[in-house]
């Protein structure tokens, strides 16, 4: 099949492209076949892209979907509220058809607002049968998605599980969530990355000063002197991680994903982004959590580029961009396939309306999708080729039904947790984090 998106204002994120005030892009067999101001070709349907911003699809490195039905509830949280209140009080009574409409829901809303490639970092996995759940609604959103597996933060040997749930996903789809070091020991740490060297797995951590650290504060420095980091370790925040560490993550080739809007509400301290781009770390952006935090790369790019310049005005809207597409595929290993719009590439790419009176008349794009962006501009979305979003509409989703459904999923783990929906309830900061 072959596709001509004609006529829009291109947005490659790939230096051999440039940016293309009118410009059109050719789909051959779901990935890019040319690209340019003007391509000839006959016998492809059209996209008409004028009055439409065209750019890579967002990738979101760090999102943990399955709290999804509490949407909001946890704006006025702090960390420990935040620990307390999913993983204390409402996680124990997820069943795993809560964890699968909360994944599928959670899947589908960020597609619907142009994140093409998402990290779900799931840390719900009390048993066998709520991983299975989220990998299946995984697969049954529209999509690309890395299933990044947390076990939790118990101690316990977690090969079988890991094993039995690698068999079911390619070598690009799963990544490993480290337990540690922040909340098990570093023996259990070191435990975990060799099993994921072992599978052929990416991990990712979280990692920050925050909560203080059970065994000092250089984990870092610990995991380098047990040869535990390398080109495949991703770091969750990282607020506050000394220099000489952050020194150390660079020279191992490690990547960070920052999630701006969760690391300031919740007291992580400043987001990192221009001290890990200063120290050679080209970080991604990620969502975190969508109880606290709205779900959409627009206003994770707002807020980034916002605190960053106000901290020292070092950075450009462009590198936002940058950390939101083609750094973010970096990050989760993906960046020959997608991340930018370049011949051979994925053809997973966004229209934005640019005739929207939120953000008309578009003089600069970059700047514009950054500074004014929102999830109404998405007009559609296109995955390996294909469309999943056209004229501002999901195709093939049963929206209705699945609205109902998370509403009774939500109802009955909140009852079960005994829980007000109401917006009275204040989780007791002190219940155990797990």
């Amino acid at each position: 099949m072959r596709t001509l998106v004609r006529g829009g204002m291109v947005v490659s994120m790939d230096p051999a492209v440039g940016d293309l005030p009118q410009g059109d892009l050719l789909i051959e067999d779901g990935r890019i076949a040319a690209i340019a101001a003007d391509v000839d070709t006959a016998d492809a349907e059209v996209v008409d892209a004028r009055g439409k911003i065209v750019m890579p699809g967002f990738i979101d490195t760090h999102r943990h979907t399955w709290q999804t039905a509490f949407r909001g509830i946890g704006a006025n949280w702090t960390f420990r509220e935040y620990g307390a209140a999913m993983h204390g009080t409402l996680r124990p009574h997820y069943r795993p058809e809560d964890v699968y409409l909360g994944n599928l829901l959670g899947r589908i809303e960020a597609l619907s607002s142009g994140v093409t490639t998402m990290l779900d970092w799931f840390h719900c996995s009390d048993r066998p049968e709520n991983a299975d759940a989220a990998i299946q609604a995984l697969r049954d959103a529209p999509g690309h998605s890395v299933f990044c597996y947390g076990a939790g933060f118990a101690d316990d040997s977690i090969a079988a599980e890991v094993k039995r749930v690698r068999s079911q996903l390619t070598d690009d789809g799963m990544a490993l969530g480290l337990r540690g070091p922040q909340l098990t020991s570093m023996d259990t740490t070191a435990a975990d990355v060799a099993l994921a060297r072992e599978l052929g797995l990416r991990v990712s951590v979280h990692v920050h000063a925050a909560t203080g650290w059970p065994s000092g504060d250089r984990p870092i420095a610990e995991m380098r002197d047990r040869g535990l980091l390398d080109d495949r370790t991703t770091f969750v925040h990282a607020n506050g991680i000394s220099d000489d560490q952050v020194a150390m993550m660079a020279d191992a080739g490690c990547s960070v994903t920052i999630s701006p809007d969760v690391e300031l509400k919740m007291g992580f301290g400043w987001p990192e982004t221009g001290r890990m781009l200063a120290a050679g770390i080209r970080p991604s952006l990620s969502v975190d959590d969508c109880p606290s935090a709205g779900g959409d790369m627009f206003a994770t790019m707002r807020t980034a580029f916002s605190v960053q310049r106000g901290l020292n005005g070092g950075l450009t809207a462009r590198d936002f961009v940058e950390f939101a597409t083609v750094d973010g595929a970096r990050t989760c290993g993906l960046d020959a396939r997608t991340g930018s719009l370049g011949v051979g590439k994925d053809a997973d790419f966004i229209l934005l309306d640019a005739e929207d009176l939120t953000v008309f008349p578009v003089t600069d794009p970059i700047g514009t999708v950054v500074s004014a962006g929102h999830p109404g501009l998405v007009d559609s979305v296109f995955i390996a080729g294909k469309p999943v979003k056209r004229n501002g509409r999901l195709l093939g989703v049963d929206l209705p039904a699945l609205r109902t459904r998370l509403l009774e999923s939500r109802a009955r783990v909140a009852e079960a947790a005994g829980v007000a929906l109401d917006g009275s309830w204040t989780p007791n900061a002190g219940a155990p984090r797990r």
